[in-house]
């Protein structure tokens, strides 16, 4: 099997000032003594959890919308990979003591609001969706995994894995531009929708959860983001969202 490419936002954390030392990620034992960070990674786990059990839900809708046989077999695939994810992100809620699914009930109705805000018109929307708003998600997630325990980090890391469909997308997406220059235009523009729609979403999940914004804060004994570190992490993820856009053929 080929060498795997390092993902992107592995390659962009080598050049992040805002994580805490390696010696603070790797020390388990004693963060699960503080009931607060508790709350918090059972939250920030719930609200994954969910997000992920929503991608599923939408690859197994836009599988309806392909245009051949051959893609709806491919999404589907993709779709059974993703509810793989959610199951690792319930084991570890069950082995923190709480229930997966009360930790997920709070973010079902925002989850499902900005799905219904973002709901896509056609087959490409879709796969744009798939790939950019799931990839700026993914991205926010990974950020905050930064500041969490190992073990509670590398599930996290593990479970926001690609399914196979960045390179599904890309290639679909870039053909059918060069078969239909103006469809490009379009998928521009929903592009762009999408990342204020995901920025907005990732803002108020945290900021509506107490548990999440501690995390975020930091402690005592416990790093955090400032206003300026959160700022930069913003200005990461958006560069990130750019590079998904010109992968995919289209002008941001």
């Amino acid at each position: 099997m080929a060498a795997r490419r390092l993902p992107l936002w592995y390659r962009y954390s080598a050049h992040m000032t805002d994580s805490p030392s390696a010696a603070h990620l790797d020390s388990d034992s004693s963060d699960f003594g503080d009931a607060d960070y508790r709350e918090a990674v059972i939250e920030l786990l719930g609200a994954i959890a969910y997000g992920e059990l929503s991608a599923f839900e939408r690859m197994v809708d836009d599988a309806e919308m392909a245009p051949s046989l051959g893609d709806k077999m491919a999404m589907c695939g993709m779709a059974v990979k993703e509810f793989g994810h959610v199951q690792r992100l319930l084991d570890r809620i069950e082995g923190l003591g709480a229930n997966p699914v009360a930790a997920m009930e709070p973010f079902e109705k925002p989850f499902d609001e900005f799905h219904e805000h973002t709901a896509p018109r056609d087959w490409w929307e879709g796969l744009i969706k798939a790939y950019v708003g799931d990839g700026l998600a993914a991205d926010f997630y990974r950020e905050i995994a930064a500041f969490l325990d190992a073990d509670t980090r590398d599930v996290i890391v593990k479970s926001l894995e690609d399914s196979g469909q960045a390179v599904f997308v890309v290639d679909r997406v870039r053909a059918a531009i060069a078969a239909d220059p103006k469809l490009g235009g379009r998928l521009a523009l929903w592009g762009r929708r999408l990342m204020g729609e995901a920025l907005s979403q990732a803002q108020r999940t945290a900021a509506d959860r107490d548990a999440l914004t501690a995390l975020l804060a930091g402690g005592i004994d416990r790093p955090g983001l400032d206003l300026a570190a959160v700022s930069r992490m913003f200005t990461r993820i958006t560069e990130r969202h750019t590079e998904r856009m010109s992968a995919l053929g289209l002008d941001y």
